[in-house]
């Protein structure tokens, strides 16, 4: 017998009445607030083509990492899903069975935050009201399925359904941005932007660096093994994508390493990385480059992200098998203070450039990140990123960097997902976590409550805007 799914109207609001009817208060002034989405991985194609989607499973799992890692770590084997393998193939997995393997596993997800956004999901855009299960999994896969074929559940229809005035997707550096130019000229007023991700063309260690090169110099008409054209090369595409809407920037580098080259030694080490870098060769080279891209931030407006400590494909065997972006993506160690000090020594201090930094790892917010944030005017500090984008990872981040760095010298919420109809999810989230510790900061009498309603409108809505000049 299937349980009756609801969302608690108080749902992640403090147990504490004081505390839970300030933040109720709180949350009425930023519930139908716009969503502004300034970074994250949806596909512009949809947008582009506003196509149907095919089925609950290309939809709600295929794009989703949260899901199929979790499935995949109790023995779920991904070609079972129809995930895409490496080489663009998948095996021949019906999606309704992949959808019932995922509502076998549901309970997996309990006390995580993809059971919020996924029950979010169910409840307030397919309208359904029993729990999901092994025996309710057919009753979804054809409710959902039925709604995909229609008009209203068109990828634009959704976008204006949610509220959304904006999207940045991120693209590589030697992408033609086709989509978000056939976006451009439709006569759709949703605002899909791009952003510029040049880590293929700036790690040595990317796998595929050297083709990504050729790539480049073909786009751009430059040589782009030798490195001054190289670097003209690169501010070419960037401008391009600023001309397509950019407004930032972001590098996924394994750690904050920044140094500052001389012309001649960067040139040299160019040479070495496009033939058999070291290990200290390939991080020497991004971390020069963070201090180039940051230069040419200055020069275009761009806001830059640094995006560091994540051990990438730390699954060989499924990198080998199904490529990037499947789950196995471990949060590292990453050191700050030293890390940045070439390029904050020679930046740092110019208003004109915007860094925001994010972590996966969290013992930095208090030591590292605070104290950096709130001195540096260059640099605001991104939200709780990532393994730590969800309820309790909101609060620890809030309660580590506001006793030193404040609120306004961070930028809001943004969800950096893969999967669209979670968007609205994941801002209601960070809204009532964020109504949640103000209304804490109220009860205390550190705040009073008009403070706190202006605060609450910044982190859901301006300070975003701000930060990402949107």
């Amino acid at each position: 017998m299937a349980s009756t799914l609801t969302m608690h109207p108080d749902r992640l609001f403090s147990s504490n009445k004081i505390e839970r009817d300030i933040a109720r208060n709180l949350y009425q002034h930023v519930e139908k607030l716009p969503i502004v989405s300034p970074h994250g991985h949806t596909d512009p194609a949809w947008f582009a083509e506003n196509k149907n989607f095919s089925n609950p499973t290309e939809l709600l799992i295929h794009p989703d990492h949260y899901v199929f890692r979790m499935l995949y770590s109790q023995g779920v084997d991904l070609d079972h899903l129809g995930i895409p393998r490496k080489d663009g193939s998948h095996a021949n997995a019906d999606p309704e069975k992949a959808w019932q393997i995922f509502a076998d596993h549901y309970h997996l997800f309990q006390g995580t935050p993809s059971r919020i956004w996924l029950d979010y999901v169910f409840v307030n855009t397919f309208n359904i009201t029993e729990k999901l299960n092994s025996s309710t999994a057919s009753h979804y896969y054809q409710v959902i399925n039925d709604a995909l074929q229609t008009e209203a559940f068109k990828p634009r229809s959704l976008f204006d359904r949610y509220n959304i005035e904006v999207i940045a997707t991120t693209e590589c550096a030697t992408d033609n941005l086709k989509h978000h130019q056939k976006i451009k000229n439709s006569d759709w007023s949703g605002k899909v932007i791009t952003a510029f991700r040049p880590d293929a063309v700036v790690d040595p260690e990317h796998e595929k660096f050297n083709a990504k090169l050729v790539q480049l110099s073909e786009l751009t008409n430059l040589d782009c093994q030798e490195y001054s054209q190289y670097l003209d090369a690169l501010r070419q595409r960037r401008l391009f994508f600023k001309e397509m809407g950019a407004t930032s920037t972001d590098h996924g580098h394994p750690t904050a390493a920044t140094a500052n080259l001389s012309d001649e030694q960067a040139s040299v080490l160019f040479q070495k990385v496009q033939d058999t870098p070291t290990a200290d060769d390939a991080e020497l080279f991004r971390a020069h480059m963070l201090v180039k891209m940051a230069e040419m931030s200055l020069d275009d407006g761009l806001v830059m992200q640094i995006h560091p400590g994540s051990h990438r494909n730390h699954n060989q065997q499924l990198f080998a098998h199904y490529g990037r972006d499947k789950g196995a993506d471990i949060p590292a160690n990453t050191e700050y203070v030293n890390a940045l000090k070439p390029l904050l020594s020679k930046f740092g201090n110019n208003t004109d450039l915007s860094i925001i930094l994010f972590t996966l790892d969290e013992t930095v917010y208090s030591r590292e990140l605070a104290p950096l944030a709130g001195h540096y005017p260059s640099l605001k500090l991104g939200p709780a990123w990532w393994f730590h984008d969800s309820p309790e990872g909101m609060m620890r981040f809030r309660r580590s960097v506001t006793e030193t760095a404040g609120f306004y010298n961070t930028v809001g919420f943004n969800d950096d997902t893969r999967a669209f109809l979670s968007i609205p999810a994941r801002h209601d989230v960070a809204r009532r976590m964020d109504c949640t510790y103000l209304a804490e900061l109220v009860a205390r009498h550190m705040l009073d409550e008009s403070e706190a309603v202006t605060l609450a409108k910044d982190l859901a809505y301006n300070l975003a805007k701000e930060a990402y000049k949107l």
